[in-house]
């Protein structure tokens, strides 16, 4: 087995993946902290934190950090999502130390200067206004705070410009010195790697955070509803969803050949009907984002104003056949392409470590890829029906963008659905 891990005695935990037959390493720090783990004041906290994270320690000027990872030829980077902020690089083998040396050193060491800190948030707010100028992808934020009203769960992980604008320096150091405990921190590694010597390196580096892990994440409460926005774009945006199930539930492999079989591809049904057959939109698919005590299940598509009156009714009638009745064939091709994206990403080291981070955040082991293909091979059409009569028995949310002007469908959709 070439998967190993190892407890530190701060909490910290070490993963690693040994792949003989590469010359590189990818390694990162994932910490068990993001939008949700945010105060209704201090939304973005997390996204602007991971952005600061790069501009300068007590060693290292920001432009320190890119020219030494640059100079051997790697890359770091990160991203903040609703219940994690993850940092990571890849690097020649010989260069492990140096990516993990960075690393501890911006998790541990950040100075977060005031000038550094003003830049960055123009930066940030021209992030936020490049999202809101892009409607296929702000739509993902409408539905979310539709679904999950008035918590952290469904809060945009960017943060309101208003209070990235105006959050004191004192708030980020705070929010650091809170959430990057050692226990809630996993160092993960895949490629060309020694555990020991990552175990070695992590103990020697990671010696300043905190040991605490005290904290509380709030329990999300679906809700559901509409929200609808008119604006001058050539398509409506639109997504449908649904209550979804959380990464633990027995049913996580169930929903996700759902998925497949609705719309995870050319074959799938949505794509079939919806666009194959009737020509209403150009793009359409399904969709499972899970969370740890909960999740969403939806269909999004893009399509014109006219084509939207048309292309309710037929997502609706699709949800509710899908309910009754599941071939085999599609069963076979939905578990053969699940399986197929499992397998092709052990060929990356990034795909791998990344894999194993959220394996030990969730279940706090690594899960072997023989297991989940198992668990894959096990969903029947009993369960694919059942986990589908359960998400779309939910209140419908329902997001829209664009020339929407007088249409409304969502009373229709309860209606169709219920």
């Amino acid at each position: 087995m070439t998967v190993r891990t190892t407890d530190l005695g701060n909490g910290l935990r070490v993963v690693t993946d040994s792949m003989e037959t590469v010359e590189t390493v990818s390694i990162g720090t994932w910490v068990e902290a993001g939008t949700r783990h945010e105060k209704p004041e201090i939304n973005g906290v997390s996204h602007l934190l991971e952005h600061m994270a790069f501009k300068g320690t007590k060693r290292r000027s920001a432009l320190q950090i890119a020219e030494e990872i640059e100079a051997v030829g790697g890359h770091l980077n990160a991203y903040t999502s609703r219940e994690n902020t993850a940092y990571y690089a890849k690097v020649l083998k010989e260069d492990t130390g140096l990516a993990l040396d960075i690393m501890a050193d911006i998790l541990q060491h950040s100075t977060f200067e005031q000038e550094e800190l003003e830049r960055e948030r123009t930066v940030i707010l021209q992030e936020i206004n490049q999202a809101n100028d892009t409607p296929d992808d702000i739509i993902f934020d409408k539905f979310q705070e539709t679904a999950f009203p008035n918590q952290a769960i469904g809060r945009p992980v960017l943060g309101l410009a208003e209070l990235v604008q105006s959050m004191p320096r004192e708030t980020v150091i705070d929010y650091m010195r809170e959430n990057y405990s050692a226990p809630r921190i996993i160092v993960a590694a895949s490629g060309k790697v020694d555990h020991e010597a990552v175990v070695k390196m992590a103990e020697d580096k990671f010696i300043d955070l905190p040991d605490s892990c005290d904290f509380e994440m709030e329990t999300a409460n679906y809700v559901g509803g509409e929200i609808s926005e008119t604006k001058d774009l050539e398509q409506i945006q639109m997504l449908l969803g649904f209550a979804g199930i959380s990464y633990t539930d027995p049913d996580y492999y169930s929903l996700s050949v759902l998925s497949a079989i609705l719309g995870g591809g050319m074959s799938s049904r949505l794509f079939q009907e919806v666009r194959e057959k009737r020509g209403l939109v150009y793009s359409v698919y399904a969709f499972g984002s899970c969370y740890k005590d909960s999740g969403i299940f939806g269909i999004y598509a893009g399509t014109g104003n006219d084509e939207m009156k048309q292309l309710m009714p037929v997502i609706c009638d699709e949800l509710l056949k899908i309910r009754e009745s599941v071939t085999e064939e599609e069963l076979a091709r939905a578990r053969a392409q699940l399986k197929s994206s499992i397998l092709m990403s052990l060929e990356s080291t990034a795909s791998r470590c990344e894999q194993l981070a959220r394996q030990m955040i969730l279940y706090d082991r690594p899960i072997p890829v023989e297991e989940v293909v198992e668990k894959v091979e096990a969903v029947d059409i009993d369960a694919v029906t059942r986990v589908a009569q359960r998400v779309t028995s939910s209140t419908p949310t329902l997001a829209t963008i664009g020339p929407v002007g007088d249409i409304s469908v969502y009373d229709e959709v309860v209606k169709r659905l219920s």
